[in-house]
């Protein structure tokens, strides 16, 4: 027990480290940004005096550290701050945007495992085989495409010239449940089709490599079918490595999102960064970095749990 509370606390320590770290990168990158905030919200013909004014009323007229310093102490107790460009408080823009990424990045590695779990099983069971290098083949080609490249790709094919979808734009769940599904369907898609190819190469590896173990040598000797070899015996040691890149590609996943969210016209929290970016609404940039450095931390501490509970080993200590 005293060991399990020395992990606890040492984690939370590297999740604090990080976070602050990220946020003292942040924001020293967002005063290197061309361009005055002051200008941006007044127009290019405002006067000294009011430019003056709005730097005094958004406290950028106070030194660098004096600014960071402020906006961490209230960041501590919740406050994240307002926006320059709307005024709005930086938490109500995060959780007004967060279900529309939340549903994408969900949907998006619901997909992904759906198309990566039969064909890594398949591919690892037929290794060497035809299958299995059609398979690996058309998985190294398509991690070889960007984002943008498949979105607009899937955009020609399923918006433009089948009109089965909706090419961009985004329906509340709530207001329209199909058109909901059906504006996430391509956007979803896309991102799933960057993430499978690296789920099913992981998993037909293991897979190929825990068919040559012992036990699964002892399971074919009983007479068991090949299917049910590879779902009772050789799919839960072999996820190992697949659950640890999954909490891994969150990172990887967040950075989709704002390519995905742009492209597909979505109300996301990575569509609010880019917008934030853009109109030099430096207290929204933070704010959202933050989130999103948090959010990754504490996933991955949470695949560390769900690690420990697939592999005895880590959770008895040995």
């Amino acid at each position: 027990m005293p060991t399990r509370i020395s992990n606890l606390a040492q984690r939370i320590g590297h999740l604090v480290a990080v976070l602050l770290l990220v946020s003292v990168a942040t924001f020293g990158m967002l005063e290197l940004l061309p361009g005055n905030l002051a200008y941006s919200i007044l127009g290019e013909g405002a006067q000294p005096e009011a430019i003056a004014r709005v730097e005094k009323e958004l406290g950028l007229d106070r030194p660098l550290p004096e600014r960071f310093l402020g906006w961490l102490g209230n960041a501590l107790t919740g406050d994240l701050g307002k926006s320059y460009a709307t005024g709005e408080t930086v938490g109500h823009a995060i959780a007004q945007r967060l279900p529309v990424s939340l549903q994408l990045m969900i949907a998006a590695q619901i997909l992904a495992l759906l198309l990566a779990l039969p064909l890594g099983l398949w591919a690892g069971y037929r290794e060497g085989g035809t299958i299995d290098r059609l398979i690996s083949g058309s998985a190294f080609g398509i991690l070889a495409v960007p984002h943008f490249v498949l979105g607009i790709v899937l955009i020609l094919l399923l918006a433009v010239w089948l009109r089965w979808l909706p090419a961009s734009g985004f329906v509340a769940f709530e207001t329209d449940p199909i058109g909901n599904i059906r504006s996430m369907i391509l956007p979803s898609l896309t991102l799933a089709l960057v993430e499978a190819p690296v789920y099913l190469r992981l998993l037909r590896s293991d897979v190929a490599s825990t068919l040559r173990e012992e036990f699964v040598v002892v399971a074919r000797a009983k007479g068991l079918s090949d299917w049910r070899i590879l779902l009772t015996h050789a799919l839960r040691p072999s996820s190992f490595s697949l659950v640890t890149v999954m909490g891994i590609n969150i990172g990887h996943l967040i950075g989709g999102t704002v390519i995905i969210e742009t492209l597909f016209a979505l109300p996301g929290i990575g569509r609010l960064l880019i917008e934030a970016i853009n109109t030099r609404d430096l207290m929204m940039v933070q704010g959202v970095v933050l989130f999103i450095a948090a959010a990754f931390v504490l996933v991955n501490l949470l695949v560390d749990t769900i690690y420990a509970v697939l592999d005895p080993r880590l959770r008895h200590g040995r």
